[in-house]
């Protein structure tokens, strides 16, 4: 198990597997079992003819010798959610099932929304104040279908879209939508080697830049491919620009504005676009999101969280991912809500515009909500309108610091990768839970923890070749069942196969079956619900214990003020296991290490505690606000390959101390004490 935080929720607190079940002779007995053992004695005394008094009676002894009293209890505490859960379910899989029928698509849901409420605004870009409504992004986005139709691109080619977000991002994957070309959604951060494996790797035989990417796409013009259309949008600069492209703009003004006559036959199965992996690790892979799969994500964001068409929701993540794209996005485009886009999230500006736009709804992911707590008081923050923050990646460490500094009465954290067929919601708001599975029904949605071992990440199997499902409180590999006949559980992987291959697994909960491996480890309670464990590699071991990187850096962080900061193993030679090492943003020179080793002291077990620190100037992020550990743990503690100030943690001396070049090599030999 993980090591024990002070801010750990739920079953992570807990050391012993089984310390949440109490009597150990029930650990077999799952509530479903209780209840047919109970329902049958009811059968069996009425077919012998006894009264109903002495039935009933009977029946009761019955289920609460057979551990009844805790299905009692878990009923009583989960049917309100696990009721409200399966009604959203249902919601979702009805609305699915009747758009397969209509052969409906993403812009025909839009057309929709367009026809009830033209005028209604639909995006307004924080940047100048500009807002669209919905006739005006429908109009764009034809104008865009019909362009690209007239230069010869059809069903199933892909246009690479590499700009900042504005609501021109929206229009033109939207249009593009409308006759069948596939957009691949680059990360506007990427330059160079990356930026050419994103496009070259997608297969478009075109790209549409923001004119602020310019510089970026002249560096790689040459290794693009002289076949590789260009187009600019926005700001135009011939002197930076590639010489063959062309200004976008002008061309759609002139373009028609009417619906395009040349709609392919597609349905909710086909491709709409691709969003790549984050590329924490590796080159990213471009994940296929088909039209079912953006409405399932958009329409359980709606209907979990009670939205409605007149909320105003406040996006300010970027819009090349699912989070600010779908989940966000998809509120306006499926259900009629404004959504204020900003080109870049800014924490100082976050409440005051937020106020301005009469925001209701926010989205977070990743560091965004320590960031916001980190900012000063304002005023503007206790006179917003803000009932609900939707997102993933809230640390439990602050999460109640964050609802009552800022008064949000809900937050809405919820599971699940752009590719994956098994995301899970919070839905009532319990502190630190990424959602849940109902114990008395689980499968109604077929998603298990498996027994995995957390080094390899390989599945642990029984002697029958099939998984191991996960009792309450032991971690395990989260899974969803796949069904591609069945839209929320479907799986439709990479534009790499290799790439897809390596995320299903066969024969896991029965034989034959196909399952989607998720890649994190995740623990669930007594009562269902699930917390974030670690994703894969994020748990190093040291001294014996298995070291929760996740909760040292909620530790750390919090000490430090909700400073930035990166845990993760080194390896020392001759030394088994990875030794801890922390790395932290310290622009100014203010972090003392010895004053946070007596605080470290007071929380973190000696094993946790980091045997180095690393002060840098800022920790590398993804565009989406995930710490990146690459380049840092490829550098360990060497002081040859960094400038950043180097700390050893001194036994003898019980003291943080600068390491050097010296005493780099007295670790390195064995001769200093870890």
């Amino acid at each position: 198990m993980g090591m024990s935080g002070p801010a750990r929720p739920g079953p992570a607190r807990s050391r012993s597997p089984g310390a949440l079940i109490p009597a150990p002779s029930l650990r077999s007995m799952h509530p479903a079992g209780v209840c047919a053992a109970s329902l049958g004695s009811l059968g069996l005394l009425r077919f012998l003819g006894a009264p109903w008094s002495w039935s009933l009676a009977a029946t009761l002894g019955v289920c609460l010798g057979s551990g009844g009293w805790r299905l009692l209890r878990l009923v009583f505490r989960t049917a309100p959610r696990d009721l409200f859960g399966l009604s959203v379910l249902l919601r979702v899989k009805y609305k699915l099932r009747r758009h397969q029928k209509a052969k409906s698509t993403i812009p025909k849901m839009f057309q929709d929304v367009v026809r009830r409420h033209p005028d209604k605004v639909a995006l307004i870009y924080e940047a100048t104040g500009e807002q669209w409504t919905f006739r005006r992004l429908d109009e764009y986005s034809n104008a865009v279908a019909n362009y690209f139709y007239q230069q010869g691109f059809r069903l199933g080619d892909v246009i690479a879209i590499f700009m900042e977000s504005r609501p021109e991002f929206v229009g033109l994957w939207l249009g593009m939508a409308k006759i069948g070309i596939e957009a691949a959604l680059i990360n506007f951060n990427l330059r160079l080697d990356s930026l050419v494996y994103c496009v070259t790797t997608s297969g478009a035989k075109a790209v549409i830049f923001g004119g602020e990417l310019s510089s970026a796409i002249s560096e790689v013009n040459g290794m693009l491919g002289k076949n590789m259309a260009k187009f600019c949008s926005g700001d135009y600069n011939p002197d930076v620009v590639p010489v063959e492209t062309r200004h976008l703009d002008p061309l759609l003004s002139t373009a028609s504005k009417s619906p395009p006559t040349q709609i392919p036959v597609k349905g909710l199965d086909d491709r709409l676009f691709y969003i790549y992996t984050s590329g924490t690790t590796g080159m990213p892979k471009a994940a296929i999101v088909v039209h079912s799969r953006y409405y399932r994500i958009a329409a359980f964001g709606y209907y979990a969280y009670k939205m409605h068409p007149e909320d105003v929701l406040y996006n300010c993540l970027p819009l090349y991912h699912s989070a600010g794209n779908i989940m966000g996005v998809g509120q306006c485009l499926i259900h009629g809500l404004t959504v204020v886009i900003r080109k870049k999230f800014s924490a100082s500006r976050f409440w005051d515009d937020c106020t301005k736009y009469r925001c209701t709804i926010i989205q977070y992911i990743g560091e965004i909500c320590r960031y916001l707590l980190n900012q000063p008081v304002r005023e503007s923050e206790t006179q917003h309108c803000v009932r609900l923050a939707v997102g993933n990646g809230l640390r439990p460490t602050i999460w109640e610091d964050f609802t009552k500094r800022f008064r949000i009465k809900q937050i809405g954290e919820f599971y699940g990768a752009t590719e994956c067929n098994c995301s899970i919601a919070n839905l009532d708001g319990k502190v630190g839970a990424c959602g849940f599975n109902s114990r008395i029904l689980p499968n109604v949605y077929p998603i298990r923890l498996v027994k995995v071992n957390e080094d390899t990440m390989e599945l642990i199997r029984d002697s029958g070749g099939l998984c191991i499902p996960c009792r309450p409180g032991e971690p395990g590999l989260l899974v969803g069942q796949i069904n591609q006949q069945d839209p929320l559980r479907r799986f439709d992987g990479y534009v790499s196969e290799s790439a897809t291959n390596k995320k299903i697994a066969y024969n896991v909960l029965r034989k034959g079956d196909q399952a989607y491996l998720s890649g994190d480890v995740l623990v669930m309670d007594e009562l269902g619900y699930m917390y974030f464990k670690d994703r894969s590699g994020d748990t190093f071991r040291w001294r014996g214990e298995n070291v929760s990187t996740t909760e040292v850096e909620g530790t750390l962080s919090h000490i430090l003020n909700q400073t930035d900061v990166a845990v993760y193993g080194v390896e020392v030679p001759g030394v088994e296991g990875k030794a801890g090492m922390a790395a932290i943003a310290d622009p100014k020179a203010k972090v003392n290490p010895n004053v946070l080793y007596q605080e470290l002291q007071k929380v973190l077990p000696p094993y946790a505690r980091p045997v180095f620190l690393r002060l840098l100037p800022q920790v590398d992020t993804t565009g989406t606000f995930k710490i990146q550990k690459t380049r840092l743990q490829r550098e360990g503690f060497d002081p040859h390959q960094t400038s950043d100030r180097l700390y050893f943690l001194d036994l003898k001396l019980g003291k943080y101390v600068p390491l050097d070049e010296c005493l780099y090599e007295r670790i390195c030999s064995g001769k200093a004490a870890l």
